[in-house]
């Protein structure tokens, strides 16, 4: 048995890799009935056993979303995210950003963040996020990130921006 996590509703569920058919790539989920893709490796392991190894993973195959968490100074806003560099900060005439988000939050800088989207070897995306030189920094997972860092961005992460708070999902 192993834990499998719907992308969708994220009820946990467990599943008997042996009862999978061969070549399947995806299953229902059994609450939102949306697809939960999967990848299964079958094969002799490389200690000499008759025994078949079999792993199953989802595939990261789409790009993923920002959720901008309400509050008494933000609204709750959604921005779908797209393959190259996105920025993201406070809406303004002002502003270069591309995602601008709608807030009375002045402690967001206008382009405070970038998150930078790109293809995998595996044909799913890596989403890859970074401080945009704002001045009151940027909160990533609760720890500050450093000037210059870069960091990949998982299902759920919680990024700080001024005192605005936004998940990413995939």
């Amino acid at each position: 048995m192993i834990s499998v996590r719907c992308p969708h509703c994220h009820v946990g569920l467990k599943v008997d890799e042996g009862k999978l058919p061969p070549g399947i790539s995806s299953f229902k989920c059994p609450k939102c009935k949306s697809p939960i893709p999967i990848s299964i490796l079958r094969g002799k392991n490389n200690f000499q056993s008759d025994s078949d190894t079999t792993l199953v993973q989802p595939l990261k195959t789409g790009i993923g979303r920002l959720t901008v968490l309400a509050d008494g100074e933000t609204e709750e806003q959604m921005f779908p995210l797209y393959e190259g560099t996105c920025v993201v900060g406070r809406r303004s005439p002002a502003s270069n950003a591309v995602i601008g988000i709608e807030t009375n939050d002045r402690s967001m800088s206008r382009e405070h963040i970038r998150i930078e989207v790109k293809k995998d070897s595996k044909g799913g995306y890596k989403h890859y996020l970074s401080d945009n030189n704002s001045r009151n920094h940027t909160l990533y997972n609760s720890s500050f990130l450093e000037k210059g860092e870069v960091v990949v961005l998982n299902n759920n992460d919680e990024i700080v921006i001024g005192r605005t708070v936004i998940r990413f999902n995939e």
